[in-house]
């Protein structure tokens, strides 16, 4: 069995592993094929703030932002919500 997290942000046991991989402390998610991610869990601090969604929205309900180096796409779109939502006096 497999843990993730839901949309709540609390853990459940799954029989279907996650699609994406998180990181609890910077709250970012991503592609379990990440290279940044990789990188970092060859370095051994990341694991232990490693979590796991089902699907991107569960990452996103959950309060995660997505890597900027494996979804791009999301990333910028995240970025420019942030952008618009700050307002011009924070650009």
């Amino acid at each position: 069995m497999y843990t993730l997290l839901g949309a709540d942000g609390v853990p459940y046991r799954s029989w279907v592993p996650g699609r994406y991989g998180g990181h609890r402390r910077g709250r970012v998610y991503g592609r379990l094929d990440c290279p940044s991610a990789l990188r970092a869990l060859a370095r051994g601090a990341y694991r232990r703030h490693r979590v796991f969604f089902a699907t991107e929205s569960d990452a996103v309900a959950a309060g995660y932002r997505p890597c900027a180096v494996c979804l791009p796409g999301p990333y910028a779109a995240w970025k420019q919500r942030r952008c618009d939502l700050a307002g011009p006096a924070q650009r």
